[in-house]
Formats: C-alpha cells, sequence, structure tokens
C-alpha cells in the first residue's frame, strides 16, 4: 500500500463514525410503529381478499403464518447380515436401490456411512499392528 492511500484509511484506535448512531428511533422503527397501529384492518383486508380469490394475498398470509414444508424421506428397513463383509454390506444397499426398496439418495447416505466404518476399521486395525510391533520391539 502506497504512502497516499494509507493516509485515508482509519487508525488504530480512532472510530470511523465518532459521533455514533444518532439517538431516537431510526427509520425502519418509525416505519413499524407507524404500521402497527393499522396492523389488524391490514390482516382482515388480506383475509377478505385471500377468500376472494386473490392469491397474491393468500400466498403473502400462507408464507408468514406457515412454515415451509421441507422433503421428508420414508424410513426403511434394510437388513444387513451381521457379520458381513464391508463390500457384501455395500451390494446388499446397492441391490436395495435396484429392487425400488431404498431411494438412492438414502442409499449414497448409507455408503457413505460405511465408508466412514471401513475408514475406522483400518485405523483401529493399524493401531493394533503398531502396538503389536511395538511391544515385539521392546518398547
Amino acid at each position: 500500500m502506497s504512502k497516499k492511500e494509507s493516509a485515508s484509511v482509519w487508525q488504530p484506535g480512532q472510530s470511523g463514525n465518532p459521533k455514533g448512531r444518532p439517538p431516537g428511533p431510526s427509520e425502519t422503527g418509525r416505519l413499524r410503529a407507524a404500521i402497527s397501529e393499522h396492523l389488524p384492518e391490514i390482516i382482515a383486508q388480506l383475509v377478505d381478499k385471500a377468500r376472494g380469490g386473490d392469491t397474491q394475498a393468500a400466498r403473502l398470509l400462507l408464507e408468514r403464518v406457515l412454515p415451509p414444508v421441507k422433503p421428508v424421506e420414508a424410513t426403511v428397513t434394510l437388513e444387513l447380515v451381521d457379520g458381513a463383509s464391508l463390500t457384501e454390506q455395500g451390494e446388499a444397499i446397492v441391490r436395495a436401490v435396484a429392487d425400488g426398496l431404498l431411494a438412492p439418495g438414502q442409499a449414497g447416505a448409507l455408503l457413505t456411512g460405511l465408508g466412514s466404518v471401513a475408514r475406522l476399521k483400518e485405523v483401529d486395525e493399524l493401531t493394533k499392528r503398531l502396538e503389536a510391533l511395538e511391544k515385539a520391539a521392546g518398547k
């Protein structure tokens, strides 16, 4: 940064707004106060318009009152054989998608979880091997 540019930058400890926020309500606060006096009538008019078929009024009311509906996938029970290898379990998940028992998104989440389990097993196995090597070396 050149010397010329550094003169326009605020110095440490010096406020960029020394006067601070002006006292009193903000413009937004004043608008809300003005509207709040007439709120019951405004809502009543919106309801009347919505009942009369005004889709914009209905949409405005519904957006403010009802939370948006989030998609939810149905719960599916998938039986994985105990003691089966991770590969066999992964194949069972893919087979369930092919048979239409499991949504692809659910299968993706399950396969991701299965991959995490595989990594955890790897770490456990490597830890055991390292401990055995250290024990054999007399450490």
